[in-house]
């Protein structure tokens, strides 16, 4: 009875994947499916890489300043048992929300995290897990209609997450 089970188990994984590899193929025939809309974006390499917020925002094309906002919510601990693990959620109300940047003051790599929208496709939310190498301010920017908007939050780490 046992490997009765297990063939029909295997019998129904095979029918499974086969019948999603048939739909994935018939969308991807139909044009459904395209590299844009499937694969992430390719990542910007230089604001990754940049060693301060200011360079980190010229390479995201933010260059300028970014106007302080009180419709930006960021929702963190106080204070973070763990830097390597830091929850944060960010809420824009800003209308037309294209893109939200999160960025740690005193980190080597101060970029931590740039979510694109695509127009009018999602709400300008985020829920991700960031890494402090010690207490900094975390930074959001908020790409808007064209325009930066700002709000800063003080995180402080009691054990450290990329330092040590």
């Amino acid at each position: 009875m046992k490997v009765a089970n297990e063939i029909n188990q295997a019998r129904r994984a095979l029918l499974k994947g086969g019948c999603t590899a048939g739909v994935l193929a018939l969308a991807a025939s139909a044009g459904l499916l395209t590299p844009g809309r499937v694969l992430a974006a390719p990542w910007n390499k230089g604001a990754f890489e940049a060693k301060s917020i200011p360079d980190a925002l010229k390479g995201l094309g933010a260059g300028g300043s970014a106007a302080t906002s009180a419709d930006i919510a960021i929702k963190a601990p106080d204070i973070a048992e763990n830097g390597a693990v830091v929850p944060v959620e960010v809420t824009s109300q800003i209308a037309d929300t294209q893109a939200i940047i999160i960025l740690s003051e005193k980190n080597p790599l101060p970029l931590l995290a740039n979510f694109d929208f695509t127009e009018g496709s999602a709400q300008g939310y985020v829920s991700t897990r960031i890494k402090l190498g010690q207490t900094s301010q975390v930074r959001v920017v908020v790409k808007a209609g064209g325009k930066y908007y700002s709000a800063a939050k003080e995180i402080k780490v009691t054990i450290g997450g990329c330092g040590g």
